[in-house]
């Protein structure tokens, strides 16, 4: 009798690929965007903020450690449409993979919330992004110093331009990312009259905020607490994007508060207003979430614990488990005669 050899036809898993490929585009279009404000430091080509990072960190948190050939492969478009590709491109390539990959690996071993709803997110996000920054960096600028095209002496002013690059990235653009794809919040307890009201106040001021001769870069900060309280992660960090975007345009072409100033000065002023306003942003967006978070949880409760003393004065039972487990719980903190006193009267 002949054998029979069943074959079965080796299937690729499409999904992760399709992911993949969707990262490096949205990689490859964020680095052309992020170029579009680029400076030049000591010869190389730095950006006030790098949105590739954030892209890639936010697409690490949301699909999966499984993205990260998406993340290379952007990487590496990003590079060549710069300039050649040669071998010592991949260790840059692979400082810009690993990066994000240790940014995701710091998040997830401190519980980080996609929805950015605690403070110790925020926290997080901004540790983490800071640390794992630290690899790209390195990585890039040593390279840089490796094939002779930097000067070991200028090493550090380069990398510093670097790191805070990529860290503004991660801090601006990844959660609005996450707010985007749905894991972070939404415009939340706001009209859309006010919601109107916050946009023109953003598209007035904050040109006028950037662009003026007068410096009035502080006219953004109102802005960010508005939009942090009543709209909380979605309307801050839109609109902390939209000004370190304009700020960074009037330091690029010099204009504004950046004018008649050198080029380390418009470095220092931009990156400092940059941080400052990512920073305000995202933490007191997040704190204001866990304090709503706390605010419905008490008045949960409350509602509760209503709820029962009603059956219970009515001479009835409590509606559900979770009531007589509170009751019981009421219960046991009610305090206890010491053994061997007489009650009183």
């Amino acid at each position: 009798m002949a054998a029979v050899l069943v074959t079965r036809p080796v299937r690729l898993p499409l999904e992760p690929v399709l992911k993949a490929l969707a990262v490096a585009a949205c990689y490859y279009v964020a680095g052309r965007l992020g170029l579009l404000g680029r400076v030049v430091v000591e010869g190389v080509v730095v950006t006030p903020i790098w949105p590739p990072t954030g892209v890639a960190v936010a697409a690490l948190l949301v699909y999966g450690v499984r993205v990260w050939p998406g993340i290379a492969l952007g990487s590496l478009l990003v590079i060549a449409s710069l300039t050649t590709p040669q071998i010592g491109t991949l260790l840059t390539v692979a400082g810009n993979t690993i990066g994000p990959l240790c940014a995701m690996w710091l998040l997830r071993r401190v519980g980080f919330r996609l929805d950015i709803s605690r403070l110790r997110d925020g926290l997080a996000l901004v540790f983490g992004g800071l640390g794992a920054m630290l690899v790209s960096s390195t990585a890039g600028v040593g390279l840089q110093v490796l094939t002779g095209g930097l000067q070991t002496g200028e090493f550090w002013s380069v990398w510093l331009a670097w790191w805070v690059g990529d860290a503004m990235g991660v801090l601006l653009v990844t959660p609005v990312l996450l707010v985007l794809v749905g894991a972070a919040g939404r415009l939340r307890r706001a009209g859309w009259t006010e919601m109107v009201c916050l946009a023109l106040a953003v598209v007035i001021l904050l040109p006028m905020a950037a662009l003026s001769r007068m410096s009035l870069l502080f006219l953004v900060f109102p802005l960010l607490i508005w939009a942090a309280l009543r709209f909380q992660l979605a309307g801050s960090m839109v609109c902390a994007l939209v000004a370190s975007v304009l700020t960074t345009f009037a330091a690029n072409t010099q204009r504004g508060a950046f004018e008649h100033l050198s080029a380390v000065e418009v470095m220092v002023k931009l990156q400092a207003f940059n941080g400052a306003t990512a920073l305000t942003a995202l933490l007191l967006s997040a704190m204001v979430a866990e304090q709503r978070a706390t605010r419905r949880s008490v008045q949960n409760a409350c509602n509760e614990l209503a709820e029962v003393l009603e059956h219970l004065a009515a001479g009835e039972a409590p509606p559900d488990a979770s009531a007589s487990h509170a009751v019981d719980a009421i219960a046991d903190d009610r305090p206890r005669p010491a053994p061997g006193s007489r009650p009183h009267r």
